[in-house]
């Protein structure tokens, strides 16, 4: 039995405070033999044993955690006790944990998600943006996703239809990047969204100009290109468009304007088309108009509607090519993948060797054998046969690039291991799993020679290397893959406001809020902060165009720039940002529930569990005709089904914090026209107001947020789902990070340094 005195960081508890007493009087009275509420059975007996059964008693610190049972209406233990009672159970688990690790199961081969092959392909060949036609959504399936994240190795399935795919992927790719000058014609339609306005200048391109789009893309060889521009609208006065290659001016044609272009002062009567001589390699189009200070006066004139306004505007921009004389050209792609000029006919084989051999090793991310050298020397043999060099090369690598070795990474188990047992991954696998953790990409070479050198499991090295690769511009991918997933981000390009009751929001609002998140994660990370500041910072990046959303004035421009904001505004951290009000509402009206669970699930681990069938849809009229109800006066109705009362305790009180937003994110002061009431008590008894009042009640155990992070970080770095037996590492991770107030690289570091990272378990 459990001993009647009890140790808690140090200081002995009365029988009273034991986590015996704790259970009988508040949580065995449902969850026992005999009831079996919600399938969970406490058994104080088994105390003694706390790893006896580790599964359940995870799940009951999570619940204590996070003050979730008993649930709302009965007696309530005070913080102390839940804390007392949680650190009593961790400690324990943790202990077991750490005499026998388990690192989980993972399968021995885990292909790269369509976002890694997209990376991968960057680092290997030095091509970061295909051309429309070859954009890897075409070019490849989507992953499947578990628990919002797409790389998750038991579900990145290779059927039959998929390897098709990679089959054709790895032909267009390896024709492209090698510069072959017979590729067909690529013809690439970049429409614009009529709800994108073009009074203001767009990003990447010169100040001066106005609306239009910027087109980055990779130019398979030097040759001839046509662009054909299709305007809208009228004005009274000549505009000019213009036609550039990496900002630098090659066409300009004048149209609208008495006599000006064809068409007069209306839109041309067919497509503009500009015919311009591209280098092959990475280049930027900008197609757009000359601003002028009488078309401002013009827009400022005429009322301004939802989409492109009232100046000529451009609604879709063709790209094709390469026509005329076309020839290799020196492309990045040329230069990373030929690391040799054969001088004659003898040397071609040694160069093909050194080529193929160089583009291995990277591309397996491993050292190459002389078998993997013969995998590919047939099929440039066959190339070289049909044509030149360069011929045999692209045939080679397009082999290559639908090599097992390349499409998946693998983990051999050590012969002679016992089933079941965990050990440590070899310094390849650990580089691999570190390169794909931090880049969503394959080794460097500095890493590679580590590792090959087996210098990588030295835990000095490995600390060096993970703060290195922190540093460097690929770990954007921990805000465009780990952070964005995370957080449902992408569901943004998703949502469409409904365009009467939100006029004002477009295309290019879209992206500004999108872009703002974005620059915010990556502030998080480059200045390595603590990740409270997620939820705590008084600052952003702002556009003039999100500025004016906002309420927010004296900014000007397209460009964004960091603001800090007022002492006592409403926005900072997360909570206060467009892309996440709009993403947790509906078409026409916001919702507490989803908010509320939002929060619950992506910031504290704690999501509410599936609501019950047959649930009714919430009524937004009052019994009056015609009375619309407040979103509270809906949702106190909705709540008084007492299904629905336990769950609602929980989200509500969030989500109405958060009411004085409206559905895109603006402030509102009133709903219906009642003022708004952003009061809330939540499941534990604690009162707040507001979104200020929220941010406070949220980080009261700040631990709790710093626990989600840790465990997300964790589970997308190992690329499986958690299981219970991974909390005592995510414990440690965030137990670590304490001291430096848990700063985004002290949370990775820990990933890198744990059990599930650095080992595995024999199949």
């Amino acid at each position: 039995m459990l001993s009647i005195a009890w140790t808690v960081f140090g200081q002995t508890q009365g029988p009273e405070a034991s986590p015996a007493a704790f259970f009988n009087r508040y949580c065995t009275g449902c969850h026992n033999a005999k009831l079996k509420t919600a399938g969970v059975v406490i058994d104080t007996t088994s105390l003694t044993n706390v790893a006896a059964n580790a599964e359940l008693w995870e799940k009951v610190d999570l619940k204590l955690r996070t003050s979730a049972m008993p649930p709302a209406g009965l007696p309530h233990p005070d913080q102390s006790a839940y804390d007392s009672t949680a650190t009593f159970l961790e400690n324990q688990l943790d202990r077991a944990a750490a005499a026998k690790p388990n690192p989980g199961k993972l399968p021995l081969l885990h292909r790269l998600s369509r976002t890694e092959y997209q990376n991968v392909i960057r680092d290997l060949l030095a091509l970061d943006a295909l051309p429309q036609e070859m954009d890897y959504s075409l070019l490849l399936p989507p992953d499947n996703v578990g628990s919002g994240f797409d790389n998750i190795a038991d579900l990145l399935f290779m059927s039959p239809t998929t390897m098709e795919r990679y089959l054709d992927a790895g032909e267009k790719i390896s024709r492209l990047a090698v510069g072959d000058p017979n590729l067909p014609v690529l013809v690439n339609v970049y429409p614009l969204s009529p709800e994108q306005p073009q009074d203001a200048r767009v990003d990447d391109l010169s100040f001066g100009t106005r609306g239009g789009l910027a087109v980055r893309s990779d130019f398979p060889v030097d040759g001839e290109y046509a662009i054909k521009v299709d305007v809208s609208g009228a004005a009274r006065e000549p505009h000019q468009l213009e036609i550039t290659v990496d900002g630098q001016r090659m066409q300009v044609q004048t149209i609208g304007g008495e006599g000006g272009g064809r068409g007069g002062r209306g839109a041309p009567a067919k497509p503009l088309e500009f015919r311009i001589p591209v280098k092959a390699g990475p280049r930027l189009i900008g197609v757009s108009f000359v601003e002028r200070s009488e078309a401002r006066d013009e827009a400022v004139l005429r009322p301004r509607m939802r989409g492109r306004g009232t100046l000529p505007a451009l609604t879709e921009v063709t790209i094709s090519g390469p026509y005329g004389n076309k020839q290799p050209g020196d492309s990045p792609s040329r230069s990373r993948i030929f690391t040799c000029h054969p001088q004659n006919e003898a040397a071609e084989m040694p160069c093909a060797k050194q080529i193929l051999s160089t583009l291995e090793r990277r591309a397996y991310r491993r050292p190459v054998t002389d078998t993997d050298l013969q995998d590919l020397l047939p099929f440039y043999t066959a190339g070289r046969a049909a044509g030149n060099f360069d011929s045999g090369i692209e045939r080679a690598l397009g082999r290559l690039l639908v090599s097992p070795q390349f499409l998946f990474r693998i983990e051999r188990d050590p012969s002679g291991v016992a089933s079941g047992t965990a050990y440590r991954v070899g310094d390849l696998e650990l580089a691999s799993r570190l390169s794909f953790f931090l880049w969503s990409s394959m080794p460097d070479d500095e890493l590679l020679d580590l590792a090959t050198r087996g210098k990588l499991k030295d835990p000095a090295v490995l600390e060096q290397q993970t703060k290195r690769m922190l540093a460097d511009p690929r770990s954007e991918s921990m805000v465009t893959n780990f952070a964005e997933q995370w957080l449902f981000l992408r569901d943004i390009e998703a949502k469409q406001p409904d365009e009467l009751l939100f006029p004002d929001f477009d295309e290019t609002l879209r992206a500004a809020m999108r872009r703002e998140t974005e620059l915010f994660l990556n502030s998080i990370l480059r200045e390595n902060r603590s990740v409270l500041d997620l939820l705590t910072a008084n600052y952003t990046f702002l556009n003039q165009r999100l500025a004016r959303h906002y309420g927010i004035p004296n900014i000007e421009g397209s460009y964004f720039r960091r603001y800090t904001f007022p002492e006592g505004s409403v926005r900072g951290g997360l909570l206060g940002q467009g892309s996440i009000l709009t993403i947790t509402s509906y078409a026409t009206r916001t919702s507490p529930v989803v908010r509320g669970k939002w929060v619950l699930e992506n910031l504290f681990s704690a999501p509410p569990p599936p609501p019950p069938p047959n649930i009714p849809a919430l009524k937004t009229e009052g019994a009056e005709l015609g009375k619309k109800l407040t979103m509270r006066e809906a949702m106190t109705q909705h709540r008084a089904d007492p299904a629905c009362a336990g769950c609602h305790a929980r989200m509500d009180p969030i989500g109405f914090a958060m009411e004085n937003f409206d559905a895109v994110g603006q402030w509102r002061s009133k709903d219906q026209g009642s003022v708004i009431d952003t009061a809330g008590t939540l499941p534990d008894g604690s009162k707040f107001e507001g979104i200020a009042g929220l941010r406070k009640a949220l980080l009261v155990h700040p631990e709790q947020f710093v626990n989600t992070v840790a465990g997300k970080l964790l589970m997308y770095g190992v690329g499986r789902n958690l299981q219970y037996y991974d909390e005592p590492a995510v414990r440690a991770i965030v137990h670590d990070a304490a001291p430096v107030n848990y700063t985004f690289s002290s949370l990775v570091l820990g990933v890198v340094k744990s059990a599930p990272f650095q080992m595995r378990q024999t199949q």
